[in-house]
């Protein structure tokens, strides 16, 4: 079997290509050049050289064969430009699921040749069978488990996928490296948003959107309590990079059509809640019964909860069993039946 695997420099991947490779498999790599590599030079040397460099390495090693494939215009056309038009509206963007959905597994399907029966990468999911169907299940590795960032997936797309970690944990994953000599094996894992590799969010922001001064408002006294230079570089909950004393102070509330942000020392507390509205539902494999008890996931991370979901087509309505103080329109809401992914949807506004 013949098999393209998505090669990023880092130390997942990496294992995931050699994994293959002693498994048997034709293996090529591919390294994604996207379109921010060109844009921020501005800002320095291009952090991607380094990535290239040990994607490099790593196949050389291997004796695989290594494909730049370059794919800035589907980024911009499906990812950054969708990025920059949720935060220009305030709304709280995951250009993560759009990367995996349109770009990893679509845009790059259609780019390769198609004698590659397979896509792999680095992801910790699992991919089954089950029946006629196949199913996104989690990794046992709660922590590093990245199906809340696959749940925009297809059946089509799943059926070529391929996740050689998925079954590992991180720490697994570390002692393969080291076995492997790999080398990037001391490498830290990388953060943030997939385009921007080491560029900061609010440089990405800065550089599109510009600065844009406005107030900063104590919701409880409508008093101005300091400025900001746009609202759009704020999230709800949010506590450092205010700059004011006397706190700790909160981002609770943004007024986009003003350009104000409203602060406050408590209210964030108070704004905990256990129902929210959800819309643009995808469901993997089969649709969960409306009323059914299941788990979500509000973002990334470890923390499930259960919940109630009440939908009919394309709206519905969670409750959770708990509260949970950061719900903001434009989050993901991915929901599961004990370790399989059903899907995912978008939170469109906050219960009153």
């Amino acid at each position: 079997m013949k098999i393209a695997v998505l090669l990023s420099g880092g130390v997942d991947s990496s294992v995931a290509l050699r994994l293959l490779k002693d498994d048997g498999y034709d293996v090529t790599a591919f390294y994604l050049k996207i379109w921010l590599q060109d844009e921020f030079s501005f800002l320095g040397d291009c952090p991607w050289e380094e990535d290239l460099n040990f994607a490099t390495a790593v196949c050389k090693q291997a004796n695989v064969p290594l494909e730049i494939l370059p794919l800035q215009t589907e980024y911009w056309e499906n990812v950054v430009s969708y990025t920059i038009s949720e935060i220009k509206e305030g709304r709280t963007p995951n250009p993560d699921m759009f990367c995996n959905r349109l770009i990893k597994f679509g845009e790059f399907y259609n780019k390769i040749d198609s004698s590659f029966e397979k896509v792999a990468s680095g992801h910790y999911a699992r991919v089954e069978k089950s029946g006629d169907k196949y199913i996104l299940k989690t990794s046992p590795d709660p922590i590093k488990d990245q199906t809340y960032f696959l749940a925009y997936l297809t059946q089509e797309q799943l059926s070529r996928a391929l996740f050689p970690i998925g079954r590992f944990t991180k720490k697994q994953i570390r002692d393969l490296a080291k076995k492997y000599q790999l080398p990037n094996m001391e490498r830290k894992d990388s953060q943030g948003i997939c385009f921007l590799g080491r560029i900061s969010f609010n440089e990405f922001i800065k550089h599109h959107l510009g600065e844009l001064p406005g107030d900063i408002v104590e919701l409880e006294t409508n008093q101005i309590k300091g400025k900001h230079k746009g609202y759009y570089f704020y999230t709800i909950g949010q506590r450092s990079g205010l700059g004011l004393g006397g706190g700790p102070w909160y981002v609770v509330k943004k007024d986009v059509r003003n350009n104000i942000i409203f602060i406050s020392k408590q209210d964030y507390h108070n704004r905990a809640r256990k129902e929210f509205f959800v819309t643009k539902f995808n469901w993997i494999a089969d649709k969960p019964m409306n009323d059914e008890r299941l788990r979500v996931k509000i973002r990334h991370g470890a923390k499930f909860y259960n919940c109630v979901l009440e939908y009919d087509n394309d709206t519905g309505k969670v409750i959770l069993d708990q509260e949970d103080q950061g719900i903001a329109p434009g989050q993901f809401a991915v929901f599961y039946k004990d370790d399989v992914c059903l899907g995912g949807s978008v939170i469109s506004e906050i219960q009153p």
